[in-house]
């Protein structure tokens, strides 16, 4: 009972995180996503919860904000959201979660692969946000990766060195300290 308890509230505090982080955004110029710390904060959700756990905080940081909790890009909140230009990139959040947290939970020690997964998770989730941007704005395809993918790479790049050096020694004490909330490989 108290391992589910302490998953529980691990997945909570992910949740949380990432409705905080995520209204934190850069506004650009349109067609142009703002950049946030959204995808930061599933890093960080991935890396310390593994994938399923992530995968939930996600779902439920989504719902959150269909239901108008002001918690996505910009403080916005509905569903029109969801479904609007910007959408896919909060689908793609799911590769996210399982492309890092299968990575960190598989290969426990091994921090190249770990942002390795990261990476492999974030080109997902700007592919899958590029397209859905493309197709609702009618852009181009060199239109929507100029506005969609390009101006978020270096930025990607960043967050997951910075989700790497913050989690890996994060995660370790965790492990020590409550071994059943940390989603290990056992």
């Amino acid at each position: 009972m108290k391992t589910n308890v302490q998953k529980i509230t691990f997945t909570a505090l992910m949740t949380a995180l990432i409705c905080v982080l995520a209204p934190i955004s850069i506004p650009l110029p349109d067609p142009i996503p703002a950049i946030t710390l959204g995808t930061f904060a599933v890093y960080i959700s991935a890396y310390i919860i593994g994938p399923w756990y992530s995968s939930a905080s996600v779902l439920i940081y989504i719902l959150l904000g269909i239901v108008g909790l002001p918690i996505f890009s910009k403080s916005q909140a509905g569903l029109q959201v969801v479904a609007g230009p910007t959408g896919g990139y909060m689908l793609g959040y799911f590769f996210i979660t399982l492309c890092t947290g299968w990575m960190v939970k598989r290969f426990e020690k091994k921090i190249y692969l770990h942002i390795i997964g990261m990476t492999v998770g974030m080109l997902a989730c700007h592919i899958i946000g590029t397209i859905w941007l493309g197709i609702s704005m009618h852009l181009s395809t060199g239109a929507a990766i100029a506005a969609g993918f390009t101006p978020f790479m270096p930025g990607e790049a960043l967050k997951i060195t910075a989700s790497a050096a913050i989690c890996y020694p994060m995660r370790k004490q965790l492990i020590r300290m409550i071994p059943s909330a940390v989603m290990t490989k056992s």
